[in-house]
């Protein structure tokens, strides 16, 4: 309300799309606000949301740091390819809704305030602490902008429920000219928790995952037990036949001097300190530098795929984010409403199988990006994409050599990497190949290559 009158379209939106407004619908009771920066006065699990003082009709991008996170990320595509500042910066602000002044909002079953403090702290570009939500480093004015959080046992819950309420109260105020098919998500919201991502055409917006240094060489000893506990750790030990084989050394105290018996450890204690120092050899690191490997996750690994197999995997993948992705989201909202969402068995279910299902979309996805189609044009030798004919004992067997993405023993498909595939490899009709199996050598005739 504002001089008696109710308030109207933009102004009324950006009245119901207020993060504490947004707390509140959700029945959470907001605290705070904090402003950008400054640490959380909890540490409980829960919800909180970045809010500037008042809606902007376009977003206070700074040019600068466009240009400095495309350099830092030489990965970085837009619609598959390199943009450029310009470009970048005008698809981000496509998505900018100048009817609402909530930003981001986030969830975490840990400290609320760590969380906090590590987006405000996150560097544009990094992986870590707080990738998500890392558009809001391209902004300027953000030490205006302010926290809003509340406490809750169940965040994630809480966080897809407050999405659905900023979509309902944003939906009615939706600038003309905003991208198709765009999730109605607070500005620097790039997913949902249940899966859903939203559609910016940007990839590779994040540097690779860190490189994990080489664990150092380790070794096990074994020692009998007469060895152990300093068994023979001297004239002394030796000198009692009666200790040995149980790896115990009896000493009478009469042996420690009077004026040092306060400072002396227990005689198991000291014992046990000298069997580690002797089972524990000091192992020196060497001088050049330790090879780093770096996580799967961080490669580009190709994945030689037929066109079939890419056709395939195209099918699947469709049908998992047109069709089974809504479906799952669909059925959590339904159970959602049924009621306490600890107790509540239809709900816990259909959050399993949207996991199952992002899992297995990421991993297509990750496929789909690595391809590399294999020519199965013609050759007298046998390569992946070529279909050999085998005879072993009397009986003809045919194989599919594909990659081990596409691999399927049952269907024919046979991965290169398995013994009897890499076997075959570069095979002509008429050779006769061998496979060592832990049973013995096996022999196959390879009757065609086509």
């Amino acid at each position: 309300m504002t001089d008696g009158t109710p308030e109207t379209g933009t102004a009324a939106a950006s009245a119901s799309a207020s993060a504490a407004s947004l707390l509140r619908e959700i029945g959470l009771r907001p605290d705070g606000p904090v402003l950008w920066g400054r640490p959380l006065t909890t540490r409980a699990a829960g919800l909180y949301l970045v809010e500037l003082p008042e809606p902007l009709p376009r977003p206070p991008i700074e040019f600068t740091r466009v240009g400095k996170w495309l350099e830092r990320v030489p990965e970085l595509r837009l619609d598959g390819e390199r943009p450029t500042s310009k470009a970048l910066a005008a698809r981000i602000a496509s998505l900018w809704l100048p009817s609402s002044a909530v930003l981001y909002a986030g969830a975490t079953a840990g400290s609320l305030g760590g969380r906090v403090l590590a987006l405000a702290h996150h560097v544009l570009g990094d992986r870590r602490p707080h990738a998500d939500g890392h558009w809001l480093h391209l902004l300027l004015g953000m030490e205006r902008a302010r926290i809003w959080f509340a406490e809750t046992d169940a965040p994630e819950e809480a966080f897809d429920a407050v999405l659905d309420a900023f979509g309902a109260a944003v939906g009615p105020s939706l600038p003309p000219g905003r991208p198709a098919g765009v999730l109605l998500l607070p500005w620097a919201n790039l997913r949902r928790p249940t899966g859903e991502r939203q559609v910016t055409g940007l990839t590779g917006s994040v540097l690779p995952g860190e490189a994990v240094p080489t664990p150092p060489p380790t070794r096990r000893v074994d020692v009998p037990p007469g060895d152990a506990e300093g068994a023979r750790g001297g004239a002394r030990a030796g000198e009692r036949g009666d200790d040995r084989g149980s790896g115990t050394v009896r000493r009478s105290q009469a042996r420690v001097p009077a004026s040092a018996q306060g400072s002396v450890r227990p005689t198991a204690d000291r014992g046990a300190a000298i069997a580690k120092a002797r089972l524990q050899p000091t192992v020196r690191a060497p001088r050049a530098t330790t090879p780093k490997v770096v996580p799967p996750s961080a490669r580009s690994v190709p994945v030689p795929l037929t066109a079939d197999a890419l056709a395939r995997l195209e099918t699947e993948l469709d049908e998992l984010t047109r069709l089974r992705r809504p479906g799952v989201v669909a059925r959590i909202k339904a159970a959602r409403e049924l009621g306490d969402l600890r107790e509540n068995a239809e709900y816990q279910a259909a959050r399993e199988e949207q996991s199952f299902l992002e899992g297995r979309i990421r991993l297509l996805e990750e496929r789909q990006r690595n391809a590399v189609l294999i020519d199965e044009s013609g050759g007298d030798r046998a390569r992946i994409g070529s279909t050999v004919v085998l005879e072993h004992d009397g009986e003809t067997i045919v194989y599919s050599l594909v990659g081990s993405a596409e691999s399927d023993p049952a269907a024919g498909r046979l991965s290169v990497d398995s013994p009897v595939g890499a076997a075959l490899l570069r095979a002509v009709a008429g050779d006769d190949v061998e496979v060592r199996t832990p049973r013995g050598a096996v022999r196959y005739r390879v009757v065609e290559v086509r």
